[in-house]
């Protein structure tokens, strides 16, 4: 009796939830959609115009805000599902159609861009959560891998300022490498196998990606796309080993730094989908369906990310930043040439 006297408590609470999100999560939903739309019908990068478009509406928190629930679980939660709804598109397969000599390249860049971004954060006076979120973004998968990041590093007063910018600067860095990489390797003499290596191992987003390496040819465009979706698989261990890292590295005296979980839940559950699918146990029209949630969740996310952000800030963000996501980006593309050159 008493179980079933607390079911409508707990239905009441329930919808009681869902009314106080709905406002915050049907803007980002909107926000989203209309970055689509221009994505679709003008070739604009969608997550840079629900970024662009969201920090338009940050009136929308002006208190008293019935969305700003909403608007929090956009950017947090529905963050985490689009990071692990991801892993549905990648299967392990890619890894053998390539090689070690490529999974050498792919790994050694990860690490070298890590490395340098860390010795140039220090240099130019940024902190260090600023250079891992932006080489790791850099080095992985562009804005997914910053959001991805951005969930387990700890935060401070600039991490919205600095999620929105990595995401608006890997975005449009990767826009520009989409337009100029394929000219660079013409230039340098790179056959079709190895400008889809370097596209695919350089440029940042997975759409820009696909962009680059279809306009070279299909068989480039192929290699470039599969050279990505490694990268991509790298993010759950990246994001695996970061949080161990932190948990180490906390200070237990501190009583407002709470450890992150050993193992987050979103990584588990990429690395599931990438080992189920691998295996042939994720039907196709569930990949299909996965993947397009991935993508919507991901971008109502980085729409919430946009809201959540003031101007003001973003302004203030020094010049500093900007040298060293550049720097990174083109770090990465001389790693990726010169290991092209000495891999033969």
């Amino acid at each position: 009796m008493g179980d079933a006297s607390t079911m409508p408590k707990r239905g009441a609470a329930l919808a009681g939830r869902i009314r106080g999100l709905a406002p915050g999560v049907l803007i980002c939903g909107l926000i989203a959609l209309a970055a689509q739309f221009l994505s679709d019908h003008y070739g604009a990068p969608a997550m840079l115009m629900a970024l662009l478009i969201g920090m338009a509406l940050n009136f929308v928190l002006d208190p008293p805000s019935r969305a700003a629930a909403g608007v929090g679980f956009s950017a947090k939660t529905l963050l985490r599902l689009g990071v692990a709804l991801l892993g549905a598109r990648i299967g392990l397969e890619a890894f053998a159609e390539l090689g070690w000599p490529v999974l050498a390249l792919v790994g050694g860049a990860l690490i070298a861009t890590l490395a340098f971004g860390y010795l140039a954060a220090r240099v130019l006076g940024r902190g260090w959560r600023l250079a891992v979120l932006s080489a790791g973004s850099v080095a992985i998968c562009g804005a997914s891998a910053a959001m991805a990041i951005a969930a387990v590093l700890p935060r401070n007063e600039f991490s919205e300022r600095n999620l929105a910018f990595t995401v608006f600067g890997v975005t449009l860095l990767s826009t520009v490498a989409m337009i100029v990489y394929p000219l660079v390797a013409a230039m340098v003499g790179l056959d079709e196998l190895q400008t889809g290596i370097f596209l695919g191992a350089t440029i940042h987003d997975v759409a820009q990606v696909v962009g680059a390496g279809f306009a070279v040819s299909d068989f480039t465009g192929e290699t470039a796309t599969t050279v990505k979706l490694i990268r991509v698989s790298m993010l759950a261990p990246f994001v695996l080993v970061l949080t161990l890292i932190l948990r180490a590295t906390v200070e237990p005296g501190d009583p407002n730094a709470a450890r992150p979980p050993l193992v987050p839940g979103f990584v588990v559950a990429f690395a599931a989908l990438v080992v189920l699918g691998s295996l042939g146990l994720v039907p196709p029209i569930l990949r299909e369906a996965a993947t397009a949630l991935s993508k919507w969740a991901m971008l109502t996310a980085i729409a919430a990310v946009g809201v959540k952000t003031e101007l003001r800030k973003f302004r203030e963000i020094p010049v500093q930043s900007v040298v060293l996501i550049s720097a990174e980006t083109l770090f990465i593309a001389c790693f990726a040439l010169v290991a092209l050159r000495f891999l033969g």
